[in-house]
């Protein structure tokens, strides 16, 4: 009896010791390193990269903070990972668009709106942007691969432009990239200054209405502005 009780023991102090030792599961490893990525975003968006903690991001996270420096080495690093996540994500959703099948009216359209959408369904991200510029771009400036965080719509306008012109639908002197700025910023201050403006002009700028009310102005007054002749 007493050797079987030994053997019983030896199996449950074994398998114990298995499954402490035991590696992540590649699955459980990205569902972790996921959830410490949005924990991260969430610290950084909410008390900048100064006052963000790793403790308070392993808690969000429900992740052991080893881990955290397991997969991302420190706190730098971490940020980084979020700033490169954020306009990786963008990218992807730019690049999906397909817009050269599109005639170049509603390409620019589509841009708009696309970028409107994303800045108001992800509202952390205009709030990433600020804590960022708040650094002076310092940690952008580290990402190794620059084209990661590059916008393909830059050039994609640069050919809308011209078959628009080709059409005579278009303006020329037309510069991509001040264009593609103007579209962002006509995007991004409503998102980022919504509380603000609220307040200001006491209209509750996230009621539905309004939002598509400034969404359909900012492509015309774009649109508006790629037609005036000179």
């Amino acid at each position: 009896m007493a050797s079987e009780t030994a053997a019983v023991r030896a199996r449950r102090t074994g398998g114990k010791a298995a499954a402490e030792t035991a590696p992540v599961r590649p699955r459980d490893a990205e569902k972790t390193k996921a959830a410490i990525l949005r924990a991260a975003r969430d610290e950084f968006c909410e008390d900048g990269f100064n006052g963000a903690r790793v403790d308070a991001i392993a808690d969000r996270a429900k992740a052991n903070k080893r881990l955290l420096y397991h997969y991302f080495g420190n706190k730098e690093a971490l940020y980084q990972a979020v700033l490169l996540d954020a306009y990786q994500e963008i990218r992807r959703g730019e690049r999906e668009l397909h817009i050269s099948q599109y005639d170049p009216v509603e390409a620019v359209d589509r841009i708009i709106r696309f970028t409107f959408r994303h800045f108001l369904a992800n509202p952390w991200f205009p709030r990433l942007l600020s804590v960022e510029n708040l650094q002076n771009a310092r940690f952008l400036k580290k990402i190794r691969n620059v084209e990661e965080i590059r916008s393909p719509i830059v050039g994609e306008l640069q050919e809308i432009v011209k078959r628009g012109h080709a059409e005579g639908l278009f303006r020329t002197d037309v510069d991509p990239m001040q264009l593609y700025i103007s579209i962002i910023s006509l995007c991004y201050f409503y998102v980022s200054n919504m509380a603000t403006l609220s307040v200001v002009f006491g209209k509750d700028l996230s009621q539905f209405a309004l939002i598509q009310e400034r969404e359909a102005q900012a492509v015309q007054m774009v649109v508006d502005y790629l037609r005036t002749r000179r």
